[in-house]
C-alpha cells in the first residue's frame, strides 16, 4: 500500500472519564507497561499500584481533573489525564500513553499539548508529573516540552519510579505579565 492508498488519519480529542469503555485500551496498556518495565518493584511496594492509587472521580473536572483521549476512527489511540496536585495553582499530569504500534509518531506531544491547554482553561499555572527511571523515551518527551526535571537525572542510577518535573503554563506567564502591567499603570496613575 502507497502512502495515496493509505486513508487519512481521523484523530479527535475526547475529554471522557477513565471509567469510559472507551478508556480500557489506555488504562490496561499502561498497566502492561508498568509491569514490564518495573516488575521488580512489584515485591517492593508497600503502597497500592500507580493504576488502582486514584480514583477515577480525580480525574473530573468537578475535581479538578480531566482525562482525554486521542481517538483515530473511533479507537483510542493515545490520552492522559490531570488532577489536582498539592495547591489549587497546580495540576499534576497523569496517565500519558500511546498505543505500542502508535509510538515515534508526536502522538504523547500531541496530548500533551492539549492537556497543557485544558489545564490552563481550568486555571492551573503549574504542572508537575512523575514518570520512571525506565522511561527514557518519557524523560526526552518532557524535556522536550519544557518541563524541568527536579533531580538531576544524571544521578539516578537506581530503577525509580517518581521522578518529578514542573513547568509553569505560557498562559499563566501571560496572564502574570499582564497583571504585573496592569498594577504598575495603575501605580503610575495613583
Amino acid at each position: 500500500m502507497t502512502q495515496a492508498d493509505c486513508p487519512a488519519p481521523s484523530y479527535r480529542f475526547v475529554y471522557t472519564t477513565p471509567d469510559d469503555p472507551l478508556a480500557e485500551p489506555l488504562l490496561a496498556g499502561l498497566s502492561e507497561e508498568y509491569a514490564s518495565r518495573y516488575r521488580e518493584l512489584a515485591a517492593q511496594r508497600t503502597e497500592p499500584h500507580e493504576m488502582e492509587k486514584y480514583a477515577p472521580a480525580l480525574f473530573s473536572p468537578a475535581a479538578g481533573g480531566n482525562f482525554l483521549l486521542l481517538l483515530d476512527q473511533g479507537q483510542a489511540i493515545a490520552g492522559g489525564a490531570f488532577k489536582r496536585h498539592a495547591d489549587a495553582d497546580t495540576a499534576e499530569i497523569k496517565r500519558v500513553w500511546t498505543h505500542p504500534q502508535r509510538r515515534r509518531q508526536g502522538l504523547a506531544a500531541r496530548v500533551m499539548h492539549e492537556l497543557e491547554r485544558q489545564a490552563a482553561r481550568q486555571g492551573y499555572r503549574h504542572l508537575y508529573l512523575t514518570t520512571g527511571s525506565r522511561q527514557p523515551e518519557a524523560i526526552q518527551l518532557y524535556l522536550n516540552l519544557g518541563y524541568t526535571a527536579l533531580e538531576d537525572l544524571a544521578a539516578v542510577t537506581t530503577v525509580r519510579i517518581g521522578l518529578p518535573f514542573v513547568k509553569r503554563l505560557p498562559a499563566a506567564d501571560a496572564a502574570h505579565a499582564g497583571a504585573a502591567a496592569a498594577q504598575a499603570w495603575i501605580g503610575e496613575r495613583a
